[in-house]
């Protein structure tokens, strides 16, 4: 149970660290390419959820989100602690979603907005900006749908 508590540790901390040098090295919303045509740095800030979400509903939306980051992640951490300890793809998943969703706690509660900056885009075409601990959100959804399917269910 250490590695997965100190991977999620380890994933939030980089994740804190990724904006903060993002911020300070960045312009918002001045884009910086990293691999022209594909893959821009952009610092950004969204009081929203995923795609903006609620981004202009006035503010309510900030502490709806950190509660509802807080309440997934309590029942993310009890299904991490019931897995058998020999298993690793469930407790891997929890462990991503888990990291990411405290990550973006963290920028609600510290700043009332989440804080991107990796944005990939194909000629006119820009996929909304993100960060890492939406990286590990997605990953590890997919890595629990994948499970889900494989094992039929959790």
């Amino acid at each position: 149970m250490a590695l997965w508590l100190g991977l999620v540790a380890g994933l939030v901390g980089l994740d804190q660290a990724s904006k903060q040098m993002a911020e300070a090295l960045l312009t918002p919303y001045m884009p910086h390419a990293v691999v022209p045509g594909f893959f821009n740095l952009t610092l950004a800030y969204n009081p929203g959820a995923a795609f903006s979400f609620l981004a202009g509903a006035g503010g309510w939306q900030r502490w709806f989100f950190l509660a509802l980051a807080l309440g997934v992640g309590g029942v993310l951490l009890r299904w991490l602690l019931l897995r058998p300890a020999r298993e690793v793809f469930w407790p891997l998943a929890y462990t991503l979603i888990l990291s990411g969703a405290i990550g973006n706690a963290v920028d609600r509660a510290l700043h009332g907005h989440v804080i991107d900056f990796i944005q990939l885009y194909y000629q006119d075409w820009y996929w909304p900006a993100f960060n890492l601990a939406d990286s590990a959100i997605t990953v590890g959804a997919a890595l629990y749908i994948w499970m889900s399917f494989r094992e039929g269910g959790d």
